[in-house]
């Protein structure tokens, strides 16, 4: 059985920009696993970081990501994949102090790539995927671009589906793409989606319902904002793809 390994650097990103991807494998007979790297509870948030949560009707008691990866499990149920949390703090969590700052420049004492690198190796040969995908940060979250430079880091041979990071795809006209270079010279390729799969992702996109209000503006802006993309999902590629992978290239 082929396996493919997700890695989504927050709980949603994964089933927001591939997640029919993901549910067309699993129901094509291969092992899904999707794993978040920036999962961490943090006791007592203080600062940007407590407002994260108070924005959301939740009280400055309550374990926001303990919520979280709550609402992942049923995600991941929806979409029928398997669960991997790796314990590294969000954004809000290591310095950075505002929405701006989140998609700025990465702070010079940010150097969370460099444990997050072997955590990432270590996740890889534990689970032995044929198959990777991962974000193009673009909108330029700073925990994407993190995500792809661990990656980048670990100058890894398996081939790699590069999602496009949704809903920052549509949320501007032209939404920041600070990794553009490093993706201009890839291959792309298209996934059309079946009206199962699109439920499914749908199902586990609903699922993030401390995400889904300030991301889409509720679950009918959600239903509205998932029809308008076609049932289609878009990647870079790197490497050679298995066979037997759905999708068409250079779409």
């Amino acid at each position: 059985m082929p396996t493919a390994l997700a890695l989504s650097p927050h709980l949603d990103d994964a089933a927001f920009s591939c997640g029919g991807t993901l549910a067309t494998l699993a129901a094509g007979g291969w092992q899904v696993v999707m794993a978040t790297l920036f999962t961490g509870s943090v006791p007592e948030p203080r600062g940007f970081a407590l407002a994260c949560q108070l924005d959301k009707g939740l009280p400055a008691e309550a374990d926001y990501m303990a919520l979280r990866r709550e609402e992942d499990v049923a995600a991941a149920a929806a979409l029928g994949v398997a669960l991997r949390h790796l314990p590294f703090r969000e954004a809000p969590h290591r310095g950075y102090g505002s929405a701006p700052e989140l998609f700025a420049a990465l702070r010079p004492d940010d150097d969370v790539a460099a444990g997050l690198a072997p955590a990432l190796a270590e996740l890889i040969a534990a689970e032995k995927p044929d198959l990777l995908l991962a974000p193009q940060a673009i909108g330029g979250h700073v925990d994407h671009v993190q995500a792809v430079r661990a990656l980048d880091a670990l100058a890894c041979p398996l081939p790699v589906l590069w999602w496009r990071d949704y809903p920052y795809t549509v949320r501007d006209a032209a939404p920041k793409e600070p990794l553009r270079e490093r993706f201009a010279g890839l291959g792309s390729r298209e996934i059309r989606l079946s009206p199962e799969a699109e439920a499914r992702k749908e199902a586990a996109c609903a699922a993030y319902a401390t995400q889904i209000g300030f991301q889409f503006g509720g679950r009918e802006a959600l239903s509205r904002r998932l029809a308008a993309e076609g049932g289609v999902e878009r990647f870079r590629v790197s490497g050679t793809l298995p066979d037997g992978l759905p999708g068409r290239d250079g779409a």
